[in-house]
C-alpha cells in the first residue's frame, strides 16, 4: 500500500538528499501564504525568501530590480506569482551554478604541519 504525502513529510529523513528535500519544500511553504495564495510565492514573499535564506549566496537579494528580474524569470506562467514547480527551477539553477562556481575554484591549500614535511621527505627517499 503507497504511503501517503502526510506520512512521508512527517518521517525522520533517512539521507542528507532526503533532508535537503524536505528542507526545500518546508522553507518554501514557511513563505508562501502571508499574502493571498497559500501555494505561491508573491514578489513580497520572494524577496523574504531570497533575502532570509539566500542572502550570503544573493548578495543583491534586497535589490528590488534583482528580485523583479528573478520574478520575472521564473513566474513561466505569467500570473505574478512563484509557484512550487518554480521554485524548484530556481533552486536547481543556483545549485548549478554552484557546482560551476566550485568547480572552477582551485581547492584550498592545506598548511603543511611539520610532521607532514617530515613524512614527505621520508617517502622522498
Amino acid at each position: 500500500m503507497p504511503r501517503s504525502k502526510c506520512d512521508i513529510m512527517s518521517k525522520e529523513p533517512s539521507s542528507n538528499l532526503e533532508s535537503a528535500m524536505q528542507m526545500l519544500i518546508k522553507t518554501f511553504h514557511k513563505y508562501s501564504g502571508k499574502e493571498g495564495d497559500k501555494y505561491t510565492l508573491s514578489r513580497g514573499e520572494l524577496r523574504e525568501l531570497l533575502t532570509e535564506e539566500l542572502g550570503n549566496y544573493l548578495g543583491n537579494a534586497q535589490d528590488k530590480d534583482a528580485v523583479e528580474r528573478v520574478m520575472n524569470d521564473l513566474d513561466s506562467n505569467n500570473d505574478g506569482e512563484v509557484d512550487f514547480t518554480e521554485f524548484i527551477i530556481l533552486m536547481g539553477a543556483l545549485t548549478v551554478a554552484c557546482n560551476d562556481f566550485f568547480l572552477d575554484s582551485p581547492p584550498p591549500k592545506k598548511p603543511e604541519s611539520k610532521g607532514d614535511a617530515a613524512t614527505t621527505e621520508e617517502k622522498k627517499e
